[in-house]
C-alpha cells in the first residue's frame, strides 16, 4: 500500500492557560500577602488564597500556544530566502528520486524471478497492483514500516512533505498554495491511472491530510489578515 503512496508524491513531486485567581492588582499583591481591593480596604489573603495565587501565576506565565502542522511548516519555509527554497526544492527532488531509485532495485531484486511478469519497469506498479506475487518476510515488515502512522509514506509524513513541497515552491503565496493544491488533486488522479485503478485507502487518506494542511494555511492567513487589517463596522 505504501506504494501507491509513493505514486501518489511522485506524481506531484487552544492555548494552555487561566486566567488569574483574583484581579490583576491582587495577582500582584505584596510580599506579606495583602492585596488591595476595588475599595481601596486592604485584604489580607488565607494561605490557601496566596497558594491559589501563586499558582495562578505561574499558569498563566506558562502560556503554551498550539500551532497547526501548516503553521509549522509555514513558519519554517517563510523564513528562507528564494536561494534557500530553490535548494529546499531540489533537495526534496533529489531526496525523492534517491527514495524512488532505492525503491526500484529492490523490488527487481526481489522480483527478479519474476521479472517476465511485470516486463518493463513501467509495469511495476499494475504488476504491484494486481497482487500476484509474494514477499519474504523482511520485505513484509520493511512494507509495513514505510506505511506505518510515523513510517515515510505513512499519512503524516507524505502529506506534510507534500504541502512543504507546495510552500518552497510559492514562497507562502496563496494564491500559488491554490494552484499548486490543485496540482496534488491532479497529482492523485495520474497516480490512480500509473496505479491501474483506485488506490489504497491510505492515499486518500494522505490526500485528505494534504488538503486540510492547505486549508488551515488559508484559514491562517486569512486570520492573519483580518488582525492586521480589521474589517469596521
Amino acid at each position: 500500500m505504501g506504494l501507491g503512496i509513493d505514486a501518489y508524491s511522485q506524481s506531484y513531486t487552544g492555548a494552555v492557560g487561566s486566567s488569574y485567581a483574583n484581579t490583576q492588582a491582587a495577582a500582584n499583591g505584596t510580599k506579606s500577602g495583602k492585596a488591595s481591593s476595588e475599595s481601596g480596604a486592604t485584604v489580607e489573603l488565607s494561605d490557601e488564597g496566596k497558594k491559589a495565587l501563586e499558582s495562578s501565576k505561574e499558569t498563566g506565565d506558562k502560556v503554551v500556544k498550539t500551532e497547526s502542522a501548516a503553521s509549522k511548516i509555514a513558519a519554517k519555509t517563510n523564513k528562507m530566502t528564494d536561494s534557500q527554497r530553490s535548494s529546499l526544492v531540489a533537495k526534496m527532488q533529489a531526496d525523492q528520486e534517491a527514495r524512488q531509485n532505492q525503491l526500484m532495485n529492490m523490488v527487481q531484486q526481489l522480483f527478479n524471478k519474476q521479472a517476465n511478469s511485470y516486463g518493463q519497469s513501467t509495469d511495476m506498479w499494475q504488476f504491484l497492483a494486481s497482487g500476484k506475487f509474494t514477499v519474504d518476510a523482511a520485505t513484509k515488515s520493511q512494507a509495513q514500516a514505510d506505511i506505518a502512522e510515523d513510517g515515510y509514506y505513512g499519512v503524516k509524513k507524505t502529506s506534510e512533505r507534500m504541502f512543504e513541497f507546495a510552500m518552497a515552491l510559492s514562497g507562502g503565496d496563496v494564491d500559488k498554495m491554490k494552484e499548486l493544491q490543485s496540482a496534488v488533486e491532479k497529482g492523485y488522479k495520474q497516480a490512480e491511472k500509473t496505479w491501474g485503478g483506485k488506490l489504497p485507502d491510505i492515499s486518500k487518506q494522505t490526500l485528505d491530510a494534504t488538503n486540510q494542511l492547505f486549508e488551515d494555511y488559508y484559514k491562517e492567513q486569512e486570520s492573519a489578515s483580518q488582525k492586521v487589517n480589521p474589517i469596521e463596522d
